[in-house]
């Protein structure tokens, strides 16, 4: 008997213990839920004061080190953030590959590095709206947008072994025809069709954006055939950050500002 009332005593502290944790998660799930209903608070997001930024500062034009002297797009871009939300910006240069370590262990609030949005990572980062889009773009020496049909059984030119690669496999399953011109750099494809060697460069935006803006008397129209867009990566928490960014963000695209980096760095 007593030994069967000691088992009912045991088992009632138990679901009391579990009733009272189940009260404790709802409570917390509730102040966060109000927490997003409030305005968003930097100090909440950056609560040393500053937007701590990680960057790779390895890959022209969107970042690059020259001797402790930092620039690109990602960098104004970031410093842009930065005076909209009101806070300054710092800096801590990393190796692509130990950004995502760097950010799930709060070293920095964010990261600005020329990322694309990878669905695989969202359990532990999100994502801001994009800011530029790296995709594969389809030039042609004319005034419009090409058309992929009117191509059809001309001279496509491409970085060997690259994205556009893959894509014009796709193409040819669906049953277009073209005639493959392979190239060992981005630039010697677009060499390629703007001495009108092809019919048709299909090369990552940010190649063919320089290259057009090296060349500014070339007219050459494109079309995005690929979307692979950039973003800004933050924690799930705290919400606040997020929610300033993207509204940064909206803020320098309504003002031009963003396209205005864009256009100094990359063109369009």
């Amino acid at each position: 008997m007593a030994a069967t009332a000691r088992k009912k005593l045991r088992r009632g502290k138990i679901k009391r213990l579990l009733a009272a944790a189940a009260l404790t998660l709802l409570a917390a799930g509730a102040f966060l839920a109000f927490q997003r209903l409030l305005p968003p608070q930097p100090a909440r997001a950056f609560p040393s004061g500053a937007i701590v930024i990680g960057v790779d500062a390895s890959f022209p034009p969107f970042a690059l080190d020259d001797g402790g002297n930092l620039s690109g797009l990602d960098i104004d871009l970031a410093r842009a953030i930065a005076s909209e939300i009101g806070l300054p910006a710092r800096f801590v240069t990393l190796s692509y590959f130990g950004l995502y370590d760097a950010l799930t262990t709060s070293k920095v609030d964010l990261l600005i590095s020329a990322l694309p949005i990878e669905p695989g990572r969202t359990d532990d980062v999100r994502y801001s709206q994009p800011y530029f889009d790296n995709g594969l773009v389809l030039a042609v020496n004319a005034p419009s947008a090409p058309d992929l049909q009117a191509l059809a059984g001309k001279a496509i030119a491409y970085e060997y072994a690259s994205s556009a690669d893959s894509q014009l496999r796709a193409w040819e399953s669906g049953g277009s025809h073209f005639q493959r011109r392979p190239y060992e750099l981005p630039r010697y494809a677009l060499d390629a069709l703007r001495y009108e060697q092809a019919g048709a460069a299909l090369i990552e935006a940010t190649a063919f954006f320089l290259y057009r803006k090296e060349h500014p008397a070339w007219a050459a129209a494109y079309t995005y055939a690929a979307r692979a867009p950039y973003a800004i990566a933050v924690r799930h928490e705290p919400w606040d950050t997020l929610r300033l960014l993207d509204a940064a963000l909206a803020a320098l695209k309504e003002s031009g500002e963003l396209a205005r980096i864009i256009d100094n760095w990359v063109g369009s």
